[in-house]
């Protein structure tokens, strides 16, 4: 039996449709109301948010894990990223208040997100010592009320940041949702793994 965690909504409807092609019987989960868990096969899976499924997969208490990138980044987690999925696309960006350009000057930069050890990461690369604010709910207000020059956060159009008078100043990092796996289980379970990702990837 492979236990997998599945990053509850958009993901995990993604990850669903892949797994139903690689010929497994996903009634079960069509039915399942609200449970968390559902089995299918060798298969079962485990539906958790997506920091969740990163704490499932170090711990060991399951095998792989279908999770953003973003998650990944953010969390400096230890596991095996075995693949790209090729859903779920969208990207890190340094955005903020139209026309302004965020380099210029050598004034102090503070930066609003709710992924403050990906832009730690981001400015480390840049040479660029800013301060950096966690936002739990819209990091889009945090330059228009003045409390950051810029944000970092996950951009998919670029409708709500357009709407709300700001731009992409860079691009970051894509993102996309990825196939990890516990280090542990790569080993014990080796076989069984390596069958259904060769599965996916003849799906993907």
């Amino acid at each position: 039996m492979l236990r997998i965690a599945l990053t509850k909504g958009r993901i995990e409807k993604s990850a669903v449709e892949i797994i139903k092609k690689c010929g497994y019987d996903m009634s079960d989960y069509d039915n399942k109301s609200r449970r968390l868990i559902v089995t299918t096969g060798n298969l079962e899976l485990v539906l958790a948010k997506a920091a969740d499924v990163i704490t499932y997969i170090e711990r060991g208490v399951c095998d792989i894990g279908v999770v953003g990138r973003d998650t990944i980044l953010e969390s400096g987690r230890e596991f095996y990223e075995l693949l790209d999925l090729g859903f779920g696309k969208c990207r890190f960006a340094l955005a903020g208040i139209k026309g302004r350009n965020f380099y210029n000057g050598y004034t102090h930069k503070v930066v609003a997100t709710k992924y403050p050890n990906v832009a730690k990461q981001y400015f480390m690369t840049k040479g660029i010592d800013a301060e950096i604010v966690k936002i739990e709910g819209s990091v889009e207000l945090a330059p228009l009320l003045g409390l950051a020059d810029a944000i970092v956060d996950i951009v998919e159009t670029g409708t709500t940041l357009v709407e709300n008078g700001l731009e992409v100043y860079e691009d970051i990092a894509n993102i996309s949702a990825r196939c990890i796996v516990n280090i542990a289980a790569m080993k014990l379970k080796n076989q069984e793994i390596s069958d259904l990702i060769l599965k996916v990837k003849e799906q993907i």
